[in-house]
């Protein structure tokens, strides 16, 4: 394995510690005026939620593309390599590319901490936020997609001046950051609405979608809510990719889905409203939907046997998968490889999770923030008869496949790091 190179090194030496403290947008508006106010060009889109961010990412920006035009996208956390983070027109940035994107931010940081001190230095998120800012602008994107990290009000990516925002499901997740209550959570991801913009907000509960609301009036947005305008007719699935028609106040979406999940509709539904607020035409919507792809989400990353691969971290997103896995693959033989960093609520996961298994791996991740195998087995080990621990992510998937039935399935979840490992070590 080659070394890394120095920007790597110099991205990867960066602080990345989760404290109260080390929120703020201070430390971010500095850097963007370092760097000449990248965050104010023209056709940003925040993405902002707790579940479907990528996926709806994902979807807007390959509608974009299908339309001809030159994008931007930048998601977090990558599962293999940096370069996920930065998608220019559907592609990761090469290395070369990303050096010519971090150099300035590095500059950038140098004259901040010489200035300000230490302590003002920007984080690793914030870094590679601005790096991306300005990878947009010097590929000249005519769309910028920006998925919102944590939460949305104190998140990095909110110094934006975005055309659009868009708000896909809001659930529970980070409590310890964001809030115990929905409507604490929502609060902080509406944050993101800003004066003028437009605003998407996805399918949500009730009492969500009412604090989304709140959050859009002082700002004045235009508001695009899916509930009220648009329909779902004839959806139907074909081996976990639905099809439907998506019946709106101007257009009706003929939508075949790329993305795998009956959750999947949805963010469709999320994406669409915005493409069409952007004023992409309907075939390219539609093109771009069937084109979509989102990496380690109801992913099949090989056939025999075959292993989905899911991060399903958080409830919601645990809830999915399970009925994914129930749907597509009752009456085989499924064994589920499971991991988790320490944030999470493994114990709601499991409940979730684990009963749609015949068996249970628990391993960790290379991450530091994972969790043991023997923690996991503490913590979660009530929630099946059938439980085994593995060292690692290669002596899980050797166990595994031990031990599937000839037709079973391999399901590896519960964190986008192990996802990530799996997925190297599948090919």
């Amino acid at each position: 394995m080659e070394p890394p190179s120095p920007h790597l090194r110099y991205l990867g030496s960066l602080p990345r510690s989760l404290s109260r403290e080390s929120f703020g947008l201070e430390r971010m508006q500095r850097l963007t005026r370092e760097l000449g106010s990248p965050e104010r060009a023209p056709g940003i889109v925040h993405v902002a939620g707790t579940n479907g961010k990528g996926s709806v990412c994902a979807m807007i920006e390959s509608g974009i593309r299908s339309a001809g035009l030159a994008t931007g996208l930048f998601t977090s956390p990558h599962l293999s390599r940096i370069n996920e983070r930065f998608l220019l027109d559907g592609q990761p940035v090469s290395d070369e590319s990303l050096a010519r994107g971090v150099e300035p931010v590095r500059r950038a940081n140098e004259r901040i901490a010489a200035l300000f001190g230490r302590a003002a230095h920007p984080t690793f998120f914030e870094s590679t936020t601005a790096v991306a800012l300005v990878l947009f602008e010097q590929a000249g994107s005519d769309f910028r997609i920006v998925e919102a990290g944590l939460g949305g009000r104190l998140d990095a990516s909110n110094v934006v001046a975005p055309e659009l925002v868009v708000f896909t499901h809001v659930g529970h997740d980070h409590e310890r950051f964001l809030g115990r209550s929905l409507e604490q959570i929502a609060e902080e991801k509406g944050a993101i609405v800003k004066p003028g913009c437009r605003a998407v907000i996805g399918r949500q509960m009730p009492a969500v979608r009412e604090v989304l609301l709140r959050c859009c009036r002082p700002a004045a947005a235009e508001i695009h809510d899916v509930e009220e305008d648009w329909t779902v007719r004839g959806a139907s699935s074909d081996a976990g990719r639905w099809r439907f028609e998506a019946v709106g106040p101007a257009h009706a979406i003929s939508a075949r889905l790329g993305l795998a999940g009956r959750h999947q509709v949805d963010n469709a539904l999320a994406a669409i409203a915005a493409l069409a607020a952007l004023g992409i035409p309907p075939q390219h919507i539609e093109r771009g939907l069937r084109l979509a792809e989102w990496p380690g989400r109801l992913e099949f990353a090989s056939a025999q046997p075959r292993v989905l691969l899911d991060a399903a971290h958080n409830p919601e997103g645990a809830r999915a998968l399970a009925e994914f896995v129930g749907r597509e693959a009752q009456g085989r033989d499924v064994t589920l490889i499971y991991g988790s960093s320490r944030d999470k609520a493994v114990d709601e996961i499991a409940s979730w999770m684990f009963p749609v298994a015949d068996r249970v791996v628990l391993t960790r991740s290379r991450a530091e923030r994972s969790v043991s195998p023997r923690g996991l087995l503490a913590a979660v080990g009530h929630h099946h008869d059938s439980i085994e621990t593995a060292p690692n992510v290669a002596a899980a998937l050797r166990s595994a496949e031990d031990r599937v039935a000839p037709g079973g399935w391999i399901v590896v979840a519960g964190s986008i790091f192990l996802v990530g490992e799996a997925r190297e070590l599948l090919g």
